[in-house]
């Protein structure tokens, strides 16, 4: 058994690549979307990167954000650096995601770097 201090950074080369980017670029239909965790009657979001054939509270790729529709104004929160690698590798945004992306300002700042 690998533990923490057997571990070398030449044995990072025994797990395989991440099963939906094959040399850079995506080699599935995945989205970014909202998945929603919160109670009944209480809506709160995960801002998820996911295969667009899992469910919606399914399983996803990883997770870029929040989104809390409760306070005023709502609360968004995001890792740009990370919506930006997503966007920039083929993700498609689903439309209430785009939404929220073009309240933080990200979709224009994603949109001027790749156009």
């Amino acid at each position: 058994m690998l533990n923490s201090r057997t571990l070398r950074e030449s044995d990072f080369s025994l797990f395989p690549p991440h099963p939906y980017l094959r040399h850079g670029v995506i080699s599935r239909m995945v989205r970014i979307r909202l998945k929603r965790v919160g109670g009944k009657k209480h809506p709160f979001y995960r801002v998820v990167v996911a295969d667009q054939r899992a469910a919606r509270d399914g399983s996803f790729i990883e997770q870029i954000g929040t989104y809390d529709p409760f306070p005023d104004p709502p609360a968004i929160k995001l890792d740009e650096e990370k919506v930006n690698k997503w966007l920039k590798d083929g993700a498609q945004p689903s439309d209430s995601v785009a939404s929220l992306l073009k309240t933080a300002g990200i979709l224009p700042k994603a949109a001027a770097a790749s156009g």
